[in-house]
């Protein structure tokens, strides 16, 4: 059958994609990346697509914009966008079509911008292409900013790319792309760097100018609580062919495709917690097929723990289940049985053991009245302001808030990569430690190791696997020789890798198999505290759960405390014991990871939380005043005060609340008496939906 979806009521589709076929050359082979893809999307509706790295979403998303890499090209089918036949369009039919039909919007905001040009330049520039004179084309540069809720246009026109957050930058972005009213807009990945607050306003201002300007919208992320949030309907891709189709609800409410369902699986929610410990989070086994190497038969079929032999030998059809409902599955009515029974099987397995936290008579690490003062172009930036934390033997302990809150500056102060403010105690296993690591003893540097958000800037792109874990395990552990050979091994095999990856490059390795040579080369001093920067925010649903697996089982194993930084709720949910929350350098709430995210909550914590999209949709968001203070001119008093919904007035102006602590440790910075914090609607706001 047709893999079309055709709707009688839509006689003019904004998008069609036909029987579509995409390959790139390389090194003289032809690699099919989307095979006999075939979708129709009717004008204004939100779509999302969604799959794992590799799956060829990016792929057809730039395939119908005409912009393929040079190996890139279309060798069969066709694309329909907004009345035009696309391959089909001569050069200034396609400036035309690109100017006025389709605009798209790229994961990294400060890639696609030039640097050396200011906002106004960029932005007159896409009028100016549309042959709009030079007055009018800043008029319009100015409207546009207006349009995406940048509150001061005319200051950001004079701006140059790094003077804006990443959330200013993803939205002059979006300025950009919807400047010229195009019919039918694409988003890459929109919000993968942002802060949960500004990923709301963001996805909402992109909702607000659907509807304003009619647009059809094409969303490509693979954090599913977004999709569930902005599409009406719902393409799930493998290997390049469409696998699962239908409305956002039914597909990610009662999936009718193994792999839909794995990825769904794969989310931390509170589902995952059982009454004896912290279960392990489902993971589907494998990488998706490389361009070229699909398998006979079903391509998901050796993942798949639904696979029989009839699955490896017919490749299945796209079965039609009703009302546009598809799916690439011979045993889609198994789908949901099954993988209840699973679940419930995972969760049986689980017993008190699973919960690595041992506290003993003192803490591991003990910090007290961490300050951190930079100076900045004559200006002073307080990034701390008299911090205390304690982190306990075998426990995670999960630092949350925006950008700007100080969550970077406080690990790095803990590392010893930046010394503190007079007057600050650092102590390890009730030693003191040296401000900074260069002075501090071999051993308490073993013991204190990094894992950075961005294994591709972290890890050495000249040196192979084996060259960076050796290094490490002779200047950290000590090892020469045999002694080196074994342990690297050893080392390989806690984090799912072999020795067929020693020889390889950071270039040779997907983004799950970097990361986890990052989180050995941090193991390799055997240390007894990692600080995990964002480890997992720029990976698929599926390859996130199996290195939160494997952070839970090494720290099971080695007892191991970590100190969790994310802007992740659901990720923090699920490794931490006990919450940390930042604003502008100071500690507003702390306590239990329970206490935290069950309330009552600081209204800071309550908006974080809010913010963060489920699968079902349901929880209103509390919506903040403005953006983050800059931490060379805090506010007085409450540092929260000018953006907080529930301030009470004077008081909070002038007076800088106490962290008032409860019986049960559960601290919170705050006038509001602690009974008058109640719970949003909504109920545990654990139920994530991100990736």
């Amino acid at each position: 059958m047709s893999a079309t979806v055709m709707d009688a009521a839509v006689p003019r589709p904004a998008l069609e994609l036909s029987h579509l076929e995409v390959s790139y050359r390389v090194r003289g082979r032809e690699q099919r990346v989307i095979r006999d893809l075939s979708l129709r999307l009717a004008p204004g509706e939100s779509f999302g697509l969604v799959g794992e790295s590799g799956c060829g979403k990016s792929t057809a998303a730039l395939a119908i914009v005409r912009y393929l890499a040079r190996n890139g090209h279309v060798g069969g089918g066709s694309i329909e966008a907004v009345g035009r036949q696309v391959l089909n369009l001569s050069r200034r039919q396609l400036r035309e079509y690109r100017a006025h039909g389709v605009s798209m919007v790229y994961q990294e905001p400060g890639k696609a911008l030039n640097p050396s040009l200011r906002i106004g330049r960029q932005l007159e520039e896409v009028f100016a292409l549309a042959g709009i004179g030079r007055r009018e084309a800043q008029a319009r540069a100015a409207q546009a900013l207006a349009d995406v809720q940048i509150a001061d246009p005319d200051e950001v026109l004079g701006l140059y790319p790094h003077q804006l957050s990443g959330g200013m930058l993803q939205r002059v972005l979006i300025g950009m792309a919807v400047a010229s009213r195009p019919q039918l807009l694409i988003l890459d990945e929109p919000t993968t760097a942002l802060d949960t607050t500004v990923e709301a306003e963001v996805l909402e201002m992109i909702a607000a100018l659907r509807e304003q300007l009619g647009m059809t919208l094409l969303l490509i992320s693979h954090n599913l609580g977004i999709v569930a949030r902005m599409c009406d309907r719902v393409g799930v891709l493998y290997a390049g062919e469409l696998v699962e189709l239908g409305t956002a609800q039914e597909v990610l409410r009662a999936p009718q495709h193994p792999y839909t369902a794995g990825l769904l699986r794969a989310i931390p929610t509170r589902q995952v917690f059982a009454a004896g410990g912290r279960v392990p989070l489902a993971t589907i086994p494998g990488a998706p097929p490389e361009p070229g190497q699909v398998p006979a038969g079903c391509a998901f079929a050796p993942r798949c723990p639904l696979a029989q032999p009839r699955c490896r030998e017919q490749a299945p059809p796209l079965y039609d289940l009703d009302g546009g409902r598809l799916s690439r599955c011979h045993f889609h009515e198994q789908v949901a049985g099954a993988f209840a029974a699973a679940d419930r099987s995972r969760v049986e397995t689980v017993t008190a053991a699973a919960d690595g936290t041992v506290l003993g008579a003192q803490p591991l690490l003990r910090a007290r009245h961490l300050s951190k003062t930079f100076t900045l172009g004559g200006r002073n930036v307080r990034a701390l302001a008299d911090v205390d934390i304690d982190l306990w033997p075998g426990e995670t302990v999960g630092l949350v808030g925006e950008s700007g809150s100080g969550k970077t500056t406080l690990a790095r102060v803990l590392v010893g990569l930046t010394a503190p403010a007079a007057g600050a105690e650092l102590e390890l296993d009730g030693h003191a430690l040296a401000p900074l690591s260069g002075r501090r003893q071999r051993d308490d540097r073993r013991a204190l190791q990094l894992i950075f958000q961005n294994p591709d800037s972290a890890l050495n792109r000249r040196h192979s696997v084996a060259r960076m874990l050796s290094r490490s395990l002779a200047k950290l552990g000590g090892y020469r020789g045999a002694a080196l050979a074994r342990r690297r091994t050893e080392l390989l095999g806690s984090v799912q890798l072999s020795e067929r990856h020693l020889p390889l490059k950071p270039g040779q390795l997907s983004g799950g198999l970097k990361q986890r040579v990052a989180i050995a080369r941090a193991f390799a001093g055997d240390p007894r505290i990692v600080i995990c920067d964002e480890p997992t925010s720029a990976l698929d649903v599926s390859v996130q759960a199996t290195i939160l697996n494997l952070l839970a089982e090494m720290q099971r194993a080695r007892s191991v405390s970590y100190l969790l930084i994310s802007h992740d709720l659901g990720v923090v949910r699920y490794l931490a014991d006990r919450i940390v929350v930042l604003y502008l350098g100071r500690v507003m709430e702390s306590g239990t990871a329970e206490q935290v995210f069950m309330g009552p909550h600081h209204p800071y914590t309550a908006a974080l939380l809010s913010a963060v999209p489920t699968l079902d949709g349901r929880r209103p968001r509390i919506r903040l005043r403005g953006e983050i203070p800059s931490a060379s001119a805090p506010p007085s008093g409450c540092p929260f005060q000018t953006r907080c919904p529930r301030k009470l007035g004077a008081i909070c102006e002038t007076t800088e609340p106490p962290l008032r602590m409860d019986a049960d440790g559960h601290g919170i910075r705050c006038h509001i008496p602690t009974d008058e914090l109640v719970e949003p609607a909504g109920g545990d706001s654990s139920e994530q939906g991100g990736g």
